[in-house]
């Protein structure tokens, strides 16, 4: 007699091999990114569903979302290598790239505390970083 999970598994499988290439036709090009086109198509593919998806984790796309993800991610690390560069000069790429002057970033504490951390004259203190963080959506780690 077979477990229940076995069989479960074994109803959720595609028994047929027909099945199976026609499923893996669908999902085939996902797992590799060979090339430009390939990652063209997997963030073409990773946009809808993260739409759909969001941070559901419960979602029954999330693991498709995140299998998708981990691969573009894997891709731009290895041909899209970021450069290394201080806090500061992350601070400064960020406020250029969203139109904003030291006036515009109050987590700061004003204009002055600004144009200081620009310029290295201080540091950013953790609760700084958190909330710049959080604002520009990226990971607290560029600033340090």
């Amino acid at each position: 007699m077979s477990s229940p999970s076995r069989s479960i598994r074994h109803a959720l499988l595609p028994t047929a091999p027909k099945d199976t290439r026609e499923h893996w036709q669908a999902i085939g090009p996902l797992p590799t990114i060979r090339c430009e086109r390939d990652y063209a198509a997997a963030i073409e593919r990773l946009s809808p569903l993260l739409a759909e998806v969001g941070d559901d984790e419960q979602h029954p796309l999330y693991g498709l979302l995140d299998t998708i993800g981990t691969l573009i991610n894997a891709s731009e690390e290895e041909h899209v290598p970021i450069p290394e560069a201080s806090g500061p000069e992350v601070l400064e790429y960020l406020m250029e790239e969203h139109g904003l002057s030291p006036e515009d970033l109050p987590e700061l504490g004003g204009a002055q505390a600004v144009r200081a951390a620009l310029v290295g004259e201080r540091d950013l203190h953790v609760g700084e970083i958190r909330a710049l963080a959080e604002r520009f959506q990226v990971s607290p780690a560029v600033f340090i």
